[in-house]
């Protein structure tokens, strides 16, 4: 099933998720269907809030970025219940969008690298280091699960300039090539 993704101004975005069990309904064909919408969307991460449930789980894959980074290549990654603990003192700019936000894209500042407890889609525990392209999304997937999202990390200059696009995402005015809601 593809899922439509929620849009700028919905107040899912902006609740923080709860934890969950194994025993969450489902699970397995809801991280399934997440991979389709994103595909679908044409994305590289996908926070549950973006589909109307306030858990913490989100995806990332970051094979389109394969062929300049052969590391990249096949990774496919499912985070449930991720809590990230440390964060480089080290950042840098990169341009971010959302399908949350369609047609928005700013340079936003995070750190390089974090490290970060999960558990994978088997419930098997991992306590992780993440850098480069992986650590971004991640940083950005993991801001929709405590109700953020990237125009937040903005600089309150920059969010005041965009402004009139960020009302216009909540009053239903965007095109996008996917489902919303």
């Amino acid at each position: 099933m593809i899922y439509p993704i929620v849009i700028y101004g919905s107040q899912i975005l902006r609740n923080p998720s709860v934890n969950i069990t194994p025993e969450y309904p489902e699970l397995e064909k809801l991280i399934e269907d997440m991979f389709l919408t994103l595909h679908e969307a044409d994305g590289v991460g996908l926070a549950a809030p973006q589909i109307g449930k306030n858990i913490r789980l989100f995806i990332i894959d970051c094979t389109p970025w394969g062929d300049e980074n052969p590391e990249l290549a096949d990774y496919r990654r499912a985070f449930i219940n991720a809590e990230i603990y440390e964060r480089s003192e080290e950042t840098d700019l990169f341009n971010e969008g959302c399908l949350s936000l369609p047609g928005l894209h700013e340079d936003v500042r995070r750190p390089v690298s974090i490290r970060m407890r999960y558990l994978d889609e088997k419930f098997v525990e991992h306590d992780e280091a993440f850098t480069g392209l992986p650590a971004r999304v991640i940083q950005h997937e993991y801001d929709h699960i405590e109700g953020k999202v990237f125009t937040d990390r903005l600089t309150p200059l920059r969010r005041n300039l965009i402004k009139g696009k960020l009302q216009k995402l909540a009053g239903g005015k965007y095109r996008c090539p996917y489902k919303t809601k």
